[in-house]
């Protein structure tokens, strides 16, 4: 129970807690573990209410929610799905989306610079909050043991979190654990068995501790909070992925803990019936949501930034969306869907990457409408694509532009120079990649509502970091790669039905339920349907042992150092020298 001011609104709570708060003023240079990195006067003076403890509870949390951006880059320019092409005089930015598309990152680039320091600042805010809480007493705030051992695990699950982030894109980091006593945190790096294990052993820990969602109608008066299901789905995350981590594969582990959250064993959670529910304005009523962090328009809302989903959609966009009293800025056109046609109109035959082409595999998918909102904080369709009309302010017809006003926008699935082309006409060349684009290259997307001024649910989404559909797809993988292909469609199938008209199942539906063929390579696809955009893409491909193949516009990696990223020498740097370099890579 944490029902005051967090649980009460949490998505109030992290608009002052940022500045309310002193003991986060000291933990920019967290990622040199050696320094003494606290103030001496923040935990003795700052616990003297109940508020006083949430509040300290919470601020890890709301720059775990601001650290998701870092992760977001990583794990979708690198892969197959999204890009970042240039727009004529926009979006070269030095080569930095190219060098990320291709793998061609650097030391010096500092790429996923900010993904380290980002979770190291949150895992040392939270061993801060671990360990202040760890000497003092329930009672003296009028908490409740329950209560109180609730709150003190909420930070040992986020920085859990943080860690497999950590695991995930650099494999070798160090193992901090303390906020007070550094000699408790490694020196360097540990093996990555030790970050693993510790993972593994804290969510294990700490789930008696965390609150159950017993009731329908989504987390309510719990968004926000860690709860049982989502440490267990953090355990399921960790597992489906330990053959890539420490070369050990435990998905026994993995479909037990999976099946352990559909059996109901760690709190009620059912499927929405709609694909977008799990994002939309009112998602905390979603019983499909396990963990989410709250955002609402005026506070916080870290996924309606640029490096997320503001500029999935041409940079006029306003005009079309009437969004334009927002403070988010205008829109910008940076991420589009990786390209199935050639500048000629020819398919290409790539095995990865054309997710556009993969959806269409069944072309009644309702994500394939084109982007509309319906008024009433309502919306169709995930994708937009095509000539883009909108009524302006005089209550002409207009249609969209490009970012200089010289060309009605008629986006296609294609990168080239289109300019003012017809979407039915193609160009002479078939040469295409990152450096010659425009704004009409590649499908672009809204995975989260971008409601107008006029609806209350502007802004109103919470970031969802996870929901059902992560665990139904692991424990599904987990049974095909051991040959149950029938359990793994009938558990795919459960999500995929309500992505297609019931008229069309049985061409839709894997069998035996339907004619479509399941197998690895199809699982791999479905993956990216279901979690287009999610920021997941990067390590599917890699558990997969796809990430090193060819795509458009990248050719198959040389070597797999790039499986993990390589230390920015401000890093090693700030190490002193207890930092290595990762393989591969020049120091």
């Amino acid at each position: 129970m944490m029902n005051l001011l967090y649980y009460h609104n949490m998505k109030k709570t992290f608009n002052y807690i940022a500045s309310a708060l002193i003991v986060a003023t000291s933990l920019v240079g967290c990622t040199n573990l050696d320094e003494t990195l606290y103030d001496q006067v923040a935990s003795q003076n700052y616990y003297n209410t109940k508020s006083d403890v949430i509040r300290a509870v919470l601020r890890p949390f709301e720059h775990g929610y601001w650290s998701v951006q870092s992760r977001q880059v990583l794990n979708e320019e690198t892969a197959d799905q999204l890009i970042t092409p240039t727009r004529e005089d926009w979006w070269d930015d030095g080569g930095r989306w190219a060098r990320l598309h291709r793998h061609q990152w650097l030391t010096t680039n500092g790429e996923a610079q900010s993904e380290y320091n980002g979770c190291f600042q949150g895992i040392m805010q939270a061993n801060l909050v671990i360990e202040d809480l760890q000497n003092r007493s329930a009672s003296r705030f009028g908490f409740t043991d329950t209560e109180f051992n609730n709150l003190k695990a909420q930070n040992r699950v986020l920085r859990a979190w943080f860690y497999i982030r950590l695991l995930d894109a650099f494999r070798n980091v160090p193992l901090a654990v303390s906020y007070y006593d550094t000699e408790k945190n490694s020196k360097g790096q540990v093996e990555p068995r030790k970050i693993y294990d510790f993972i593994e052993s804290e969510l294990k820990a700490v789930i008696p501790e965390l609150t159950k969602k017993t009731s329908n109608g989504g987390n309510q008066n719990i968004q926000g909070q860690w709860t049982q299901a989502g440490a267990a789905a953090l355990l399921v995350r960790l597992y489906l992925n330990a053959k890539v981590y420490i070369g050990e594969a435990h998905y026994n582990d993995c479909e037990r803990v999976a099946q352990d959250i559909l059996d109901g064993k760690y709190g009620s959670y059912s499927l929405a019936d709609r694909w977008d529910a799990a994002f939309d304005w009112n998602n905390e009523t979603c019983d499909e949501v396990i963990f989410a962090f709250p955002g609402s328009a005026g506070y916080s809302h870290w996924h309606y930034t640029g490096d997320m989903y503001w500029w999935s959609v041409p940079s006029r966009a306003k005009d079309w969306l009437k969004d334009t009293k927002n403070k988010q800025g205008d829109h910008n056109i940076k991420y589009s869907a990786s390209p199935s046609y050639n500048p000629k109109g020819e398919r290409y035959d790539f095995e990865l990457g054309m997710p556009i082409a993969r959806f269409k595999d069944y072309p009644s998918d309702v994500r394939l409408k084109k982007y509309k909102n319906l008024g009433n904080n309502k919306r169709e369709g995930l994708f937009i694509y095509g000539k883009i009309s909108y009524t302006d302010e005089n209550g002409n017809p207009q249609y969209l532009k490009d970012h200089n006003g010289k060309y009605t926008l008629d986006l296609r699935d294609a990168v080239g120079r289109f300019g003012a082309t017809d979407g039915d006409k193609w160009l002479a060349s078939a040469d295409s990649k990152l450096e010659n684009g425009d704004d009409n290259s590649g499908w672009m997307f809204v995975k989260y509502p971008l409601y107008s001024d006029d609806e209350t649910g502007q802004l109103e989404a919470d970031y969802c970091e996870i929901r059902l559909p992560e665990v139904i797809y692991s424990l599904a993988e987990c049974k095909l790669r051991k040959g149950d292909t029938a359990a793994a469609a009938k558990l795919l199938n459960s999500v995929r039905k309500r992505n297609y008209p019931s008229s069309d199942w049985s061409s839709a539906l894997y069998q035996p339920e339907g004619t479509a063929q399941l197998n690895m390579k199809e699982l791999l696809n479905e993956w990216g349907r279901e979690f287009f955009a999610e920021g997941r893409r990067r390590i599917d491909l890699i558990r997969f042992d796809k990430f090193l193949s060819a795509w458009w516009d990248k050719p198959a990696d040389a070597d797999n150092h790039t499986l993990i990223f390589p230390f920015h020498r401000d890093i090693i740097g700030a190490a002193h020298g207890a930092l290595k370099q990762n393989p591969g890579y020049h120091d």
